[in-house]
């Protein structure tokens, strides 16, 4: 029935043949191997049927003859879409394909065309901007020459014009000092060719010697390339028996300490290393190879510690002096002391603060420090009373203590103290608050020579009274700054017949009644040194009966003596023996100035925040002046270049100058002084505000030694000339800030 359906479907030209291959099909195939043509035959009888186009000739549908069910059209019809689609599909990517390969190919090729395009257009870019900036360049080269030649004419005449006018300047000074030096000076100059004339090389050796013995090691150095001669001298070895690193101690590195100690070790007696913060290892093995080292100083020196000590300690057992102060030891070093240093008498361990009490137990074990009569334990807090205890048990020999700025101190420790160190002489107590009169008790069964105590409120006229009574000898009294002494502890001092030193600074409650009875009173003829800072109460009565009294006086403070008057400078004037003065903030003017120069030994004077005193007070005391090595006249509002002048006309040996605070000083002042004062040292001109960078170009030319300068609060000299000018300075300090208010002038000067 299939095979007829076919046949009607198909519509071949002879059905007879048709029928036979498609039956010989299925005997060969099977019915599996026909399947399609069963199912294409009923997919296409159904199109008919739904056509109306397959009918029996009784008007039945064939399909009902044909028996097929609807399972079997439904597979026919999903067979039959199946591969429809599939050759439409395939149809379509055969079709479609090879136009998206054409698109993407067309795409790539369009990326490529657009990246060349923009490589060409940025070559072109590129090529004009080349030229352009070459062109630019070679202009920019002519003119810069241009430029550059313009620059050194003008920079020429600038040249040529301060050339001219520093020669002029000079030319002006040099015959300023000449014609004057002719008129008031011919003597001293006369000296001074003559010392010309005479020339180094015929000095003695032994003056040469001599010295060479004041100059730093930098200096000898350069001593030493001089002359033949001189570098024999410089390789005497007197002249390396005391060497001293401490003066160059910023430049000190270890090998310099260690060829120099290599080369002179035999003849090296005293050795000071004091702050040469670079030393290391090899430095202390070099000094351990010092056999007849007897001073050793080591303060600050960092690298210091046990081990470095343990080294020194096995070569330099000769040692009669070693400062250990500022360093990090520990009781390792405390117990070496004991044991390799046997001979030792020095001792410094100030502000040491590792080691503790069981480490000052140490200098009393086995050979100890039994022979120190020397030692100094200042800033060591850490320190309690049994750490004295262990001091007076190992060194009862001490004869000089220091124990300065230690807030801890307390009469106890100095009690545990003097226990057993009966023979101390001298004591040094400054910033140590706790202390009182319980203290000098103690230290009355001592034969006191020194005392020194600052910072104290606890003493009262009593620690005087004892001092007095027990301390017939005693030759220096330093007690400043100790609120309760009043007058009468003066008095109680009187009868003493050897103070040499007395200094009662910041005491305010003295006044003429203790000053005058003490000066007249056995010490008064054989004082040397007399501080009266901030006594307030002392009046001209009390200068003027110094005056009369202190024959041998040579140091005299009468700072912010309010009270002093020229009438009392004047009573000073007549005194041959004074060499040191410090007048600052009194009411002296320029007569009481005037009067202080007469006998002309005065070497320091200092003179600040004294209001009335002008150039006229300073060009008078410097003519009876020529010895003068320290002038401070900060403060004094009035002073000129005028009086620069004079000092730097009559006082050729200043070495430290202040003048800070004095508004109306210029340029002018510091050439005077660079042109005539070579020996300066120090120079503070802080507050000068007149003053350009000019000044530092005057001292950079004329002060060689100038080795500190403190220019403050000077606005018109610039941070580039304080670098050009003051590079090899030891210490610089300047600012440019505004003016403090206690200076009390503006910046034109006006008061």
């Amino acid at each position: 029935q299939v095979l007829l359906c076919g046949v009607i479907v198909m519509h071949p030209e002879d059905p007879l043949t048709f029928l036979e291959e498609k039956l010989r099909e299925i005997m060969e195939k099977g019915l599996d191997g026909v399947l399609w043509y069963i199912l294409n035959v009923c997919v296409c009888t159904m199109c008919y049927i739904e056509l109306g186009l397959l009918k029996h000739a009784n008007g039945q549908h064939l399909l009902c003859r044909l028996q097929m069910t609807e399972e079997l059209c439904a597979k026919a019809w999903d067979f039959y879409s199946r591969n429809l689609m599939k050759l439409y599909f395939g149809r379509w990517i055969k079709y479609n394909l090879p136009r998206k390969n054409k698109r993407k190919k067309a795409k790539q090729k369009m990326a490529l065309a657009v990246v060349h395009y923009n490589i060409q257009i940025l070559s072109v870019i590129i090529q004009k901007w080349s030229t352009w900036v070459q062109i630019h360049k070679e202009k920019m080269t002519l003119a810069a020459k241009r430029l550059q030649q313009i620059f050194n004419k003008i920079y020429l005449n600038a040249v040529m014009k301060a050339w001219r006018a520093e020669a002029h300047s000079s030319l002006k000074t040099k015959a300023y000092f000449e014609s004057s030096a002719k008129e008031s000076q011919k003597g001293c100059f006369e000296s001074n060719d003559l010392t010309v004339r005479y020339k180094t090389s015929h000095l003695p050796e032994k003056a040469l010697l001599q010295i060479f013995r004041y100059v730093n090691l930098v200096d000898l150095a350069r001593c030493a390339q001089v002359s033949q001669t001189w570098m024999l001298l410089t390789q005497n070895n007197s002249l390396w028996s005391d060497i001293n690193f401490s003066s160059v101690k910023h430049k000190v590195q270890d090998q310099i300490v260690v060829n120099t100690l290599q080369k002179w070790r035999p003849c090296v007696l005293r050795l000071n290393l004091r702050g040469c913060y670079s030393l290391h290892w090899p430095s202390f093995k070099s000094i351990s190879e010092c056999k007849n080292l007897q001073e050793l100083n080591l303060s600050e020196c960092q690298g210091l510690n046990d081990e470095s000590m343990r080294l020194i300690s096995e070569g330099c057992r000769a040692l009669l002096y070693l400062n250990l102060s500022y360093t990090d030891i520990t009781n390792g070093t405390l117990r070496l002391l004991s044991s390799s240093f046997p001979n030792l008498q020095y001792l410094s361990l100030a502000h040491c603060r590792k080691f503790t009490d069981k480490g000052l137990l140490y200098l009393g074990s086995g050979k100890g420090c039994h022979k120190l009569i020397y030692l100094d334990l200042s800033g060591c807090i850490q320190i309690s009373v049994d750490g004295f205890r262990n001091i007076a048990n190992g060194c009862s020999r001490i004869q000089e203590l220091l124990i300065n700025k230690m807030p801890t101190l307390t009469d106890r420790c100095i009690q545990a103290l003097v226990e057993k160190c009966q023979q101390i002489m001298s004591v040094v107590f400054l910033d140590s608050p706790h202390l009182s009169d319980t203290t000098f008790k103690a230290l009355a069964e001592c034969k006191l020579v020194k005392v020194s105590i600052e910072g104290n409120n606890q003493l009262t006229d009593l620690s005087f009274k004892l001092m007095s009574k027990c301390c017939p000898y005693i030759r220096h009294i330093h007690m400043a700054d100790c609120q309760k002494i009043t007058d009468a502890g003066l008095k109680m001092i009187s009868p003493l017949k050897h103070i040499l030193v007395l200094n009662v600074a910041d005491c305010i409650r003295l006044s003429d009644g203790g000053v005058r009875p003490f000066v007249q009173g056995s010490s008064g003829a054989k004082l040397r040194e007399l501080n009266l800072t901030n006594c307030i109460h002392v009046t001209d009565a009390s200068v003027t009966e110094i005056a009369q009294r202190c024959h041998e006086l040579t140091y005299l403070n009468l700072r912010h003596c309010e009270n002093v008057t020229d009438a009392g400078i004047e009573a000073l004037g007549n005194m041959s023996s004074l060499i040191s003065i410090d007048i600052s903030g009194t009411s002296i003017s320029d007569m009481g100035l005037r009067a202080l120069g007469c006998h002309g030994k005065i070497k320091e004077l200092s003179i600040s925040e004294c209001k009335k005193i002008s150039d006229t007070g300073i060009q008078e005391f410097c003519k009876g002046t020529k010895y003068l090595e320290y002038c401070h006249v900060s403060y004094c509002p009035q002073l000129t270049d005028e009086a620069v002048k004079a000092m730097a006309f009559h006082c050729h040996t200043l070495t430290s100058v202040n003048i800070a605070g004095c508004p109306k000083i210029t340029d002018t002042c510091i050439q005077y002084l660079a042109a005539a004062c070579h020996y300066l040292h120090f120079l503070d001109v802080s507050g000068c505000i007149h003053l350009t960078d000019k000044a530092l170009k005057y001292l950079w030319k004329g002060c060689k030694q100038l080795q500190i300068l403190k220019m403050l609060y000077c606005r018109n000299i610039t941070k580039e000339a304080v670098l050009k000018y003051t590079a090899e300075l030891e210490k610089q300090e300047h600012n440019d800030a505004d003016l403090p208010s206690w200076l009390a002038y503006d910046w034109d000067g006006n008061i």
